[in-house]
Parts: C-alpha cells; structure tokens; sequence
C-alpha cells in the first residue's frame, strides 16, 4: 500500500514506489492551482537555489498530479544556517518574472486584491463578532492595514514550518506552492521574522537584505495568520480549531492576551 501524506487543506496526496508524491484536490476549486503548479514550477524551479516540486499531469479525470519526492522532513528547530538559505531563496523567488509567471496561470494582482477584499469582507463578518467587544477596534485595524497592503512579486504565499523540509540540519526545499500568486512579498516574511528564533529570523533578514517597510508588513500578515484557522474550523466545523484561532487572534494583536 502506498503511504498517505498527513491530510492537508486542499489535496490528497500520497507516496508512489517510494520516489513519487501523487497529489489530487479535494475540491474543484483546487484544480486551477494543480494545473498552474505544472506550468509554473518547471519554468521556476532552476531559477532557485533550493528544491522545489516540478509536478506534471498524470490524468485527466480524475486530475491528479505527480512530482519526483523532495528529500527531507518538515522543519522542527530552525536555525541560523537554514534561516540564511531560506532568505536567498525567498530573494530569488521574489525577482521572478512576474508577467511570466501570470502567464503561466498564477493570479494577477488585480485577481489578488479582489480576493483580498472578499476575504477581509468575510472575516470582519465571521471572526470579528466572535471577539471580545474591546478588542474588534484594533482587530478591524489589523484589517484594514491589510486590505491597503501591496501586490507585485510573485510569492509563495503560504510559507511557513510545514512546507519547508530539511535534512541532516540543512534546508533542502520548498513544497506546497498552490497559493502562489502576485502578491506583497512581506507575506512570505511573515512566520521567518515574526515566528521563529532571533537566530533565525536575523539570518534570515540579513540574506534576504529586509528593509524597514517590507520587515512592518511581516508583522501585520503575521498578525493575519490566525484568521484563517478561525475560519477554516467555522467551514468543517471544528470548534477546536476555532478556539485555537481566536486565542492565535488575540495573542497576535499587540499587548494582548489568549482567552
């Protein structure tokens, strides 16, 4: 029997004959970023300088996608040393082309900021009134600061512990590329200098040669994050992941405490 990768968001995936990750979405939402993945990654992958999936179609109907495995286990204790590969990488990704990578199926900017706005619409809907009523002022300011952030590199969009893999304590790639978009790149920034160790993130910050105004909009995508689980446990109807999230909500707007 072949492996069954731990279940995420959006796609099944699974381990073929010990070398191949097959992957099928969950959704039909999702077949859009499978498809663009294939386009994509092939074109991006050697302008990187860590591994990085390069899937390609192996059916139709149902879509599934195949990429060779990328060597490693999801980071557990980063470091300076892989925070300073994860910079490079980041500094690399976010010079992209991005007419190019539009080209190849990621959304554009304008695709990106209406869906921002749809999304911050839905959490002032959602998440807001389940706060406590003296702190929706600064949270609807933490969403506000978001909706006026910008949109012009490609990013990865959804970087954090689990979609980096690392071996013998060296960084060896990035998976998981199906938010990619046109983005703020300070999104990508948000866990490696607000969620990690000073020895880290300053390694980081130092490759990726971070500048004031970029470093500001990490903290406030890193403020976000919670957000989204909040909404995911609303949409399965996890009440633990609710829980989770808004305690993630609250620790994350300044000078506040978990419930």
């Amino acid at each position: 029997m072949n492996p069954v990768f731990p279940d995420g968001w959006d796609c099944e995936a699974r381990l073929v004959d010990g070398r191949w990750v097959e992957r099928r979405p969950r959704r039909p939402d999702v077949e859009r970023q499978l498809l663009t993945e294939t386009r994509l990654l092939p074109w991006l992958a050697p302008h990187l300088p860590l591994t990085v999936p390069v899937p390609h179609i192996v059916s139709d109907d149902p879509l599934t996608v195949r990429h060779v495995l990328v060597p490693g286990e999801p980071l557990e204790e980063p470091d300076a040393s892989q925070g300073h590969a994860l910079g490079l990488f980041l500094r690399a990704l976010h010079r992209a082309d991005t007419d190019e990578a539009v080209r190849r199926g990621v959304p554009p900017a304008q695709e990106v900021l209406r869906e921002r706005a749809a999304l911050l619409d839905d959490f002032r809907a959602r998440v807001l009134p389940l706060l406590p009523t003296e702190r929706r002022d600064p949270a609807s300011g933490l969403l506000k600061a978001v909706g006026a952030l910008p949109a012009a590199a490609l990013v990865h969009g959804d970087l954090g512990p689990g979609h980096l893999l690392a071996q013998d304590g060296v960084l060896t790639g990035v998976i998981d590329f199906g938010d990619a978009h046109i983005g703020d790149h300070a999104i990508d920034l948000a866990w490696a200098l607000n969620g990690t160790s000073p020895a880290f993130a300053d390694a980081c910050a130092t490759a990726y040669r971070v500048q004031p105004a970029p470093r500001r909009r990490s903290r406030i995508w890193h403020r976000l994050g919670p957000w989204y689980e909040v909404t995911h446990g609303l949409d399965t109807g996890d009440q633990d992941a609710v829980r989770s999230g808004l305690d993630g909500v609250l620790d994350r707007l300044p000078g506040i405490r978990s419930l």
